[in-house]
């Protein structure tokens, strides 16, 4: 009888201990919210929580894009799962909800298919209400707002000025393309450098200018004397290598005192700077012969310091070959 007792209360203590071992295992699945009042077009959270044994596949049915009518889901949080005591899975996840009609809702259980069980969640309220308005005072309504203009911003209108630019420099060329042709002339207007003169031709060419322009005719013999000087520094530093520009006119005459070919003509040269000198620092007024006797001076020293091999210019030397042919001819006939 004893035994018979005792394996009654083993079975009964077995039972119990599966039953509790197999409640305890049981999938949970909890719903909480965030904000259970709300205004039309405002968002609030569902928090889902669900509870299961770690080697259980669960799978969560979760709406995409309404939970019920009027209550609509905008994003769901991607689920985040953590090992618990006893060997369990947490599984938390996140609904986005919102609501543009104003109403009592009560939502919808959400659930969890564990294998063959569903298992539902409890049930929460959201009360979604519409902005209060105030009826007798209707200064207190607002118009709807004017369409804000973008700031400005230059970068924006880039390609229209460098459009507007491009189009501009094109029209320019294409013009100034038909003005040449139409003009039959190089549609390259740079023209080639002329050839450098020999120092004498151009000392002659600026004297001869200087003449023209009859400076000290019109009383202005300082610019008369400094034109006629820069004319002769200049071919100083060209013919006998002295830097005339930067020295006073005593150390140019000192120098050109030693060169051979230019002490025919020092005299000359003197009379030409210690006047331009007394004109240029001491202000004084030249008689119109002692202008004359300078340019005169001025001429006779290029002419007579010029280099042989520089006066053979090109027609000097077709002239004197056509002489000498002559002369063979003449002496081939006798």
């Amino acid at each position: 009888m004893k035994l018979i007792k005792k394996s009654i209360l083993f079975l009964f203590l077995a039972t119990s201990l599966i039953g509790g071992k197999a409640y305890a295992q049981k999938t949970l699945i909890d719903v909480s919210i965030d904000s259970a009042a709300i205004l039309i077009g405002e968002q609030t959270a569902l928090h889902l929580t669900v509870t299961s044994d770690k080697d259980r596949p669960v799978q969560i049915v979760i709406p995409n894009d309404t939970l019920m009518a009027g209550v609509e889901v905008l994003s769901l949080s991607k689920p985040d799962s953590t090992v618990i005591e006893n060997n369990r899975l947490l599984i938390k996840q996140d609904i986005l909800i919102t609501s543009f009609d104003s109403s009592l809702y009560l939502l919808p259980p959400l659930k969890v298919v564990d294998g063959l069980d569903t298992v539902y969640s409890n049930q929460v309220a959201l009360k979604v209400s519409t902005i209060p308005v105030n009826a007798d005072k209707p200064e207190e309504f607002n118009d709807i707002k004017d369409v804000w203009k973008p700031p400005f911003v230059l970068a924006d209108y880039y390609p229209i000025i460098y459009g507007v630019l491009l189009a501009l420099f094109l029209i320019c060329v294409i013009a100034y393309i038909i003005k040449r042709l139409r003009s039959k002339k190089s549609l390259i207007p740079f023209k080639k450098p002329e050839p450098k003169l020999p120092p004498h031709e151009q000392a002659l060419k600026e004297l001869n200018e200087i003449k023209q322009q009859k400076l000290w005719q019109q009383g202005r013999s300082k610019e008369y004397y400094t034109l006629i000087t820069d004319t002769l520094r200049k071919y100083i530093v060209e013919r006998f290598g002295v830097n005339a520009m930067e020295m006073t006119s005593a150390e140019i005459l000192d120098i050109l005192q030693k060169e051979a070919d230019a002490v025919p003509v020092y005299n000359s040269l003197k009379q030409i700077l210690q006047l331009s000198d007394f004109v240029k620092f001491a202000k004084m007024n030249p008689l119109p012969d002692e202008n004359d006797l300078s340019m005169t001076n001025a001429y006779l020293f290029v002419n007579q310091t010029t280099r042989v091999e520089e006066e053979a210019t090109p027609e000097t030397a077709t002239e004197e070959k056509k002489t000498e042919e002559k002369n063979d001819s003449n002496i081939i006939k006798e």
